[in-house]
């Protein structure tokens, strides 16, 4: 858990943790996502669209064989002992994988504001288009184009305090967050290129969950 190089980020009320993908498990991720999108049986088998929000092209569950076996869940547990200890300087004895799933968005597509179950979720990305696109209005100012950012909501806005937090995406980055944050995707536009995100859901001890 030493090893896990992660940064807090604390732009409203909860707290954000921020990592990288090892390249390792996310050239095994993007090899094993390709085989099943290939596969039309095993997409189907793993088909997880029909159980979530979003209006995308395709989503489906990691067999969680695989995510044990590519280090994948190993990541996602070592990240979150981290994040728990370094804000609340507990440690977490479980760490159960609920399920861990991939988004692929194209042009014109979304994700509406909406939440996870569990008590740690996360996103992250490994596949970008070269661009999202741009305003189809000049904006002026620091008006940035919103297109297949992915933004974390709190509470409403107030005086010093924001209530959406708005991500960038990078290949390899990957942020943690409670479970009950709001979170959406906007659709983007001018391509024809992949938008690829894997999320997950887990539980961690109760106790700990319940009195922090």
């Amino acid at each position: 858990m030493d090893d896990v190089n992660a940064t807090i980020i604390r732009p409203f009320g909860p707290s954000i943790l921020k990592t990288k993908i090892p390249e390792k498990i996310g050239n095994e991720l993007n090899t094993y996502i390709d085989k099943i999108i290939e596969n039309k049986k095993k997409s189907e088998e793993l088909d997880f669209g029909k159980k979530l929000i979003g209006d995308v092209t395709q989503e489906f569950k990691l067999e969680k064989n695989f995510a044990k076996e590519s280090g994948w869940l190993q990541f996602l547990a070592n990240c979150s002992a981290k994040w728990i200890e370094m804000e609340t300087g507990k440690k977490i004895n479980n760490f159960s994988l609920i399920e861990s799933w991939i988004v692929r968005q194209f042009k014109n597509e979304y994700n509406p504001a909406h939440y996870h179950n569990g008590h740690i979720s996360g996103a992250g990305f490994l596949k970008l288009p070269k661009s999202f696109g741009k305003h189809i209005q000049q904006k002026g100012g620091a008006k940035d184009y919103l297109g297949g950012t992915l933004n974390l909501i709190h509470g409403s806005r107030a005086f010093v305090s924001e209530s959406i937090f708005t991500i960038k995406p990078k290949v390899g980055d990957f942020y943690f967050f409670p479970h009950y944050l709001m979170h959406t995707v906007y659709p983007f536009r001018d391509t024809n290129e992949e938008r690829r995100s894997i999320s997950f859901n887990a539980q961690i001890d109760r106790e700990i969950f319940e009195t922090i």
